[in-house]
């Protein structure tokens, strides 16, 4: 865990504004006609629809998509009454969350009211602007009051997070280290030690599930809540032993299966946790202090399966695995509340993802190879990005089949699409290419099989049906690099080029590319030596028709790279270059940048060559290119030879290709910004239009506009290089691509192969 100190946090809520969440308009607000459909008159229409049907506030306003986190501030995390304004960081904070792993839209509201009945007032009052409420850091027993009496009188979801949320992972926890351990969830004895508001949850959503509720012993600071005690409130009541022999902690423990921790720091000791029943399941979720510290539970005895609330150890029973998603299936079907059936139903969800393969990207922020269900794995990340599709479709189908959703959804998949694309997981351009993907599938070749990040890219695209992937590479490296990243080969063919298997096919490729180069000096040894490279033979593979499409660049100078792609494949007649264009999928659409690999510094001629292939490039993504060249001048404003050149070609393509929509040279704040360039360069053969492409003079500026977007918004998706101008599907990627950079150029390059055949 990160050494976090005060000032360190202090500085980062303050930072350079305030605050850790912001509001922001989501339609156009540039003109006065933008600001008159924004406010009025326009908005008189919406509000009269809704006046009508109102329903229709789901369709003409944010409220679908609006949650409130309200709170009084009386049970702020470990910090306890200190007020609904001290409380506000942390709604703030849970706002945060919300969005980041829900897409969802939150208010936060401080009510500074203790008393549950106006606080209910209150709340009731400005309910009409949500879709739904989080109640946060409410203090028991008032929270169960409140969150009852909400439910009741409102119809839309209400939630208090630090019960339900708690209960909802913990209980996927349970399941699944019950399963583990081959232990029922009929037969074990569990012990709750703490009584509040996430205690009592957690215990009955656990009866729920089939622990009875005479194995259950449940502690407050007093000691064991049992039928012998006359201090109970209602809540306490419902869970009073009538056991009468047991007083302490210690007493309770011996012999019962599952702890559960909802109270205080190291009040459970190694020698509790030893009087244990065999496999114990010890849920220590006190924060920031666990009821017994992971290293004490585990040196006690070798067979505990340890929870606790902190990131740094295994299993974190972490709320936002939940809530975000619970939400989320909630309001896309205008459910009315969130029931018993959603919580299990996400509970059930939660506890399937930990036992499917685990994601890439789980994998590498973690920094492990073999996470895998089991001892130390049985509780997903918070990172997993599977939560938001099977989280909250299951909420949603349990909402529909409990009678709580006013919106079924009938699409499911389109749903599941819907909800990757929310949070930039896939984009409608990906979810596109990989259909066509899957609908064509080709071979395709990945050059460097024994680097992980390729394995593991070429097992993704097999697994998704994307294409079917040819590993290049020494074929028991490869399979001893699967085995210890825990990958499965199966479908994948393996090529070992330089095993003696291989002769008869680099003697046939040489023979092909020295008689295709012998008027440049070629000979047949001197092809066949080339043959050993795996640029070389891969690209042999693909020109023969023996591979589709051909993807490297991970170890590969690209200057080498592009010499071995001239010298096999070879360039589209009528050009003397070839490119990359990258695309960038931006919230006001597709963004597409050339070129950002091959050329240098091109003079004129290679400036209007590129243009046209990202031309046809454009149009080969079915959108239809307004192309602006880059340059820091406008117009002919500098005559500066980098400025004059692009100017120049401007000039050459304009008068060679009258039907282009391009224009230039311009400097990119005018390119983006269509009513800055219409009212400041009306002449331009782009006014009225949004460009969609740019040509840059560079390599230099290409790639670092597209590394710039890339570094101040992480979520901003960037599929390419994408190759253009070559006689073939040979594609390149970056020697730091993710795995998912990779898939995606996969993709890409077997729909260009498909092209290509047809």
């Amino acid at each position: 865990m990160a050494n976090i100190d005060k000032n360190r946090a202090l500085e980062y809520h303050e930072g350079t504004r305030p605050g850790k969440i912001e509001v922001r308009p989501t339609k156009a607000y540039h003109t006065q006609t933008d600001l008159s459909l924004a406010y009025s008159p326009g908005v008189a229409y919406p509000c009269l629809e809704i006046q009508e049907r109102p329903s229709d506030a789901y369709k003409y306003t944010d409220k679908g998509n609006l949650v409130a986190v309200i709170s009084n501030g009386t049970a702020v995390l470990g910090l306890g009454d200190i007020g609904a304004l001290s409380g506000k960081p942390v709604m703030e904070g849970k706002g945060l969350l919300f969005k980041i792993y829900g897409g969802i839209d939150v208010f936060d509201i401080e009510v500074a009211e203790k008393d549950p009945e106006k606080f209910c007032e209150a709340v009731e009052r400005i309910a009409p602007t949500f879709g739904g409420i989080n109640l946060e850091d409410i203090k028991a027993p008032e929270c169960f009051y409140i969150e009852e009496r909400l439910k009741k009188n409102l119809d839309i979801p209400v939630m208090h997070d630090d019960q339900h949320g708690t209960a909802i992972i913990s209980a996927a926890g349970l399941m699944n280290a019950l399963e583990v351990i081959g232990k029922k969830i009929d037969e074990v004895k569990v012990v709750v030690n703490g009584a509040g508001a996430a205690a009592i949850s957690c215990t009955k959503l656990y009866v729920k599930l089939g622990v009875k509720q005479e194995n259950v012993v449940m502690l407050d600071s007093k000691g064991v809540i049992s039928v012998a005690r006359t201090d109970l409130n209602e809540q306490k009541k419902a869970f009073a032993t009538a056991r009468t022999d047991i007083h302490t902690l210690a007493e309770a423990v011996k012999d019962a299966d599952v702890f559960l921790g909802l109270s205080k720091g190291n009040v459970l000791t190694q020698d509790m946790v030893r009087s244990m029943a065999k496999d114990p399941i010890v849920f220590a979720l006190a924060n920031p202090v666990p009821e017994i510290s992971y290293e004490d539970a585990m040196a006690s005895r070798p067979d505990v399966l340890m929870s606790t609330g902190r990131s740094d150890y295994p299993n974190q029973i972490n709320n936002v695995i939940g809530f975000p998603y619970i939400f989320r299936g909630a309001l896309d079907v205008h459910a009315t509340a969130i029931n018993e059936e959603m919580k299990l139903a996400a509970a059930k969800a939660i506890a399937s993802i930990a036992k499917m393969p685990v994601p890439d990207v789980v994998n590498d922020v973690y920094k492990v190879n073999k996470l895998s269900f089991g001892r130390e794995y049985f509780i997903p990340k918070p990172i997993d990005p599977r939560l938001i599709t099977e989280v909250s479709m299951a909420v949603a189908k349990a909402a529909m089949d409990s009678g709580v959703a006013r919106h079924p959804i009938t699409d499911w998949e389109a749903y599941r699409k819907h909800l990757r694309q929310l949070l930039g997981q896939e984009t409608k351009l990906t979810q596109k290419l990989y259909d066509s993907a899957r609908a064509h599938q080709q071979k395709v070749v990945f050059a460097e099989g024994i680097h992980p990040t390729m394995l593991k890219a070429a097992v993704t695209a097999k697994e998704e049906g994307l294409c079917q992937p040819i590993l290049l590479g020494n074929d028991e490296m490869i399979e001893k690099l699967a085995k210890s990243l825990d990958l499965s080969l199966d479908g994948i063919e393996i090529v070992n080029l330089r095993h003696d298997r291989e002769r008869e096919r680099r003697e046939r490729y040489a023979d092909i590319l020295s008689k295709k180069r012998c008027r440049e000096g070629y000979t047949f040894q001197e092809a066949n030596d080339k043959m050993f490279e795996r640029n070389y033979f891969g690209m042999m593979m693909v020109e023969t028709g023996e591979a589709d499409a051909f993807i490297t660049g991970l170890y590969t100078r690209y200057s080498n790279t592009v010499k071995v792609a001239k010298e096999v494949i070879g360039i589209r007649d009528g050009f003397s270059t070839f490119g990359t264009m990258n695309l960038v999928n931006t919230k006001k659409g597709t963004l597409y940048l050339a070129d950002t690999l091959i050329n240098n510094d091109p003079d004129t001629e290679k400036l209007v060559e590129l243009t046209k292939l990202a031309h046809d490039a454009v149009r080969f993504f079915n959108d239809d290119p307004n192309i602006a060249l880059i340059s820091y001048s406008n117009f002919g404003s500098d005559n500066n030879p980098g400025c004059v050149k692009v100017h120049n070609a401007v000039a050459e393509l304009q008068a060679k290709y009258p039907d282009m929509t391009v224009d230039g040279e311009m400097q990119i704040g005018y390119a983006l910004n269509r009513e800055l360039r219409d009212s400041k360069w009306p002449f331009s053969k782009l006014c009225g239009k949004d460009v969609n492409t740019l040509v840059f003079p560079n390599l230099t500026s290409a790639r670092s506009s597209y590394k710039l977007l890339q570094c101040l918004e992480p979520e901003t998706e960037i599929i390419g290089p994408v190759q253009m101008g070559l006689n073939k599907p040979i594609h390149f990627v970056d020697f730091d691509c993710s795995v998912r950079e990779i898939v995606n150029v996969a993709a890409v390059a077997a729909i260009d192969a498909y092209a290509h055949k047809n």
